[in-house]
């Protein structure tokens, strides 16, 4: 099993938040732990960013895990949007980051396709056991992009508030099948 969370409630919430390290509150991680109890994983992954981190940490404090960092986890990079409301921006340039994230990153940002690259050689090398991974809502549409096929359209179908947890059975080999088991909001 693949589980995919979402980090718990920023600080500062209704930012654009890549790169910037803002602390979680203690709600959200105390709500991410609640989500993950019952899990039964034997590795614990997260970002490097505190959010994430801080999370990922008191998870496997409860399960007796600890947990492995790989920045490849981290949230799409907003360049010189990041850490700022999506209501301060040029609203035709935000338009046209949304429609194609690829032929219209942020100003000195990410690309999509650098996401679902980053994103696919961590999944990649996740250990061949149940796994935990505390991440953020663009990273985990881009795992599912990776694992099931979606379109990047198709991502965004998913409902993923803070503290999502995303639960797939993966049948590796050449062929890899990936069910969808869960998705708890």
């Amino acid at each position: 099993m693949l589980y995919l969370m979402r980090h718990g409630a920023p600080v500062r919430e209704g930012l654009l938040l890549g790169r910037t390290d803002d602390p979680v509150t203690e709600a959200g991680v105390a709500a991410c732990v609640q989500r993950a109890a019952g899990l039964e994983v034997a590795a614990i992954v997260s970002s490097d960013l505190m959010r994430t981190r801080d999370c990922a940490t008191a998870i496997g404090s409860a399960q007796g895990i600890d947990h492995n960092v790989d920045r490849r986890w981290r949230e799409l990079d907003f360049g010189a949007w990041d850490g700022l409301r999506p209501a301060d921006l040029d609203p035709a340039a935000f338009a046209r980051f949304h429609d194609d994230p690829d032929a219209a990153p942020p100003p000195d940002g990410e690309r999509w396709s650098s996401l679902l690259d980053r994103v696919g050689n961590a999944v990649a090398i996740l250990p061949p056991v149940p796994t935990l991974v505390v991440t953020h809502g663009g990273a985990i549409r881009a795992a599912l992009a990776d694992l099931c096929g979606f379109d990047r359209r198709q991502t965004l179908a998913f409902d993923l508030p803070y503290a999502a947890l995303v639960s797939l059975r993966i049948w590796p080999g050449p062929d890899r099948t990936v069910q969808i088991v869960r998705l708890a909001t």
